[in-house]
């Protein structure tokens, strides 16, 4: 069974009538969110009665025969337990799939099993073992809040603490200022609303209130950097590229990412102008999550020629971060002394 991560709570309700699924699995990258789920569960199997906990984490070396045996095994108390398996990897093996399909295929009832991973790939997704984990219990997907959504998730976590931003252009500001200060971090951004929590009463909080309390909590990612490029987001691509340049990000790996997105792109537009759908063309090219919808738009909206120079000039740029000297075609205009401009100016090409 699939679950939403928002339709969580309402299962939840409905488990203390009719009684918790024998496993559940919970997969995502956001750290924050995967917390809050598992501790939910955690807490509904507590008031359940399963009150003893166990917890493997499946890293190297690990035995996937410990597995079996926590789910079998009874309490010394004889109390019903939580077993909880952590894959940080996401990539159980052989030994490790065939463990998890035995013990869905034998499930205890004074056991939850509680699985979690990063986000799966689309091979994994299909895996025989994820297909029996989800045919067993309950699996939660936890999807990255959208960048363009951050602010009203911000909001939202304000009300949970009754707090809120002024109406009207300064609380939109307010928000915005969160989420631009906690770029890429969930985790501080509900550290910096739990401050604000503590700072100031319940109640409205003006722009100048959230200002002096948020700090600078961004993280800066290479890939973040790509999707702020196919989605034309300027002044958050600039932004991007300042703090990993601030962070002593290496050149090579900014330029290897970017000129990958654009290679991607140059397919995608050729696969579209030779009439195959887009959903075909992001399977064929492996391309999920929120790069699913933003490449097509990119693609869309960009000619192939401006791809093939922007390729051109990636090229150049490659030469230059590597110390070679530079080969511009006749007619082209010198590359910025400084790689760091280059880069920009390549992102810059497909954004705008």
């Amino acid at each position: 069974m699939q679950l939403k991560l928002d339709g969580l709570d309402a299962h939840l309700r409905q488990a203390k009538a009719k009684g918790l699924a024998p496993l559940y699995v919970v997969h995502g990258d956001e750290h924050l969110l995967v917390l809050e789920a598992v501790d939910r569960l955690r807490a509904a199997a507590r008031e359940a009665g399963f009150s003893e906990r166990e917890v493997l984490v499946a890293e190297r070396g690990f035995h996937w025969g410990q597995l079996v045996e926590a789910q079998q095994s009874m309490s010394l108390f004889g109390d019903r337990k939580i077993v909880e398996l952590r894959i940080p990897s996401g990539k159980p093996g052989k030994d490790g799939g065939e463990a998890l399909r035995a013990v869905t295929a034998q499930p205890s009832p004074d056991v939850v099993l509680l699985v979690t991973l990063p986000r799966l790939d689309f091979a994994a997704s299909k895996s025989a073992w994820f297909q029996a984990l989800e045919g067993a219990g309950v699996s939660i997907k936890v999807d990255t809040v959208d960048r363009t959504r951050l602010p009203a998730w911000v909001g939202e976590r304000l009300s949970l603490q009754q707090q809120r931003v002024e109406g009207g252009e300064p609380g939109r500001r307010a928000l915005q200022f969160i989420a631009d200060k906690v770029e890429g971090n969930l985790l501080a951004a509900h550290q910096e609303i739990q401050k604000l929590g503590l700072l100031y009463p319940p109640g409205e909080l003006s722009f100048d209130q959230v200002h002096d309390a948020v700090l600078n909590v961004a993280r800066y990612d290479v890939f973040k950097l790509s999707e702020s490029m196919l989605s034309g987001d300027v002044p958050r691509l600039v932004r991007m590229l300042e703090g990993l340049r601030g962070e002593g990000e290496a050149t090579v790996l900014v330029l290897w990412a970017l000129t990958e997105e654009i290679r991607v792109l140059s397919k995608v537009r050729q696969g579209l102008a030779a009439g195959k759908p887009a959903g075909v063309l992001m399977r064929e090219l492996r391309v999920w999550g929120p790069r699913e919808r933003l490449v097509p738009q990119a693609a869309q909206r960009l000619a192939l020629p401006r791809l093939e120079a922007a390729l051109a000039l990636a090229a150049r740029l490659d030469r230059q971060v590597k110390g070679l000297s530079d080969l511009p075609p006749p007619g082209s205009a010198p590359l910025p002394a400084e790689p760091w401009d280059g880069l920009q100016q390549l992102a810059l090409m497909i954004a705008r």
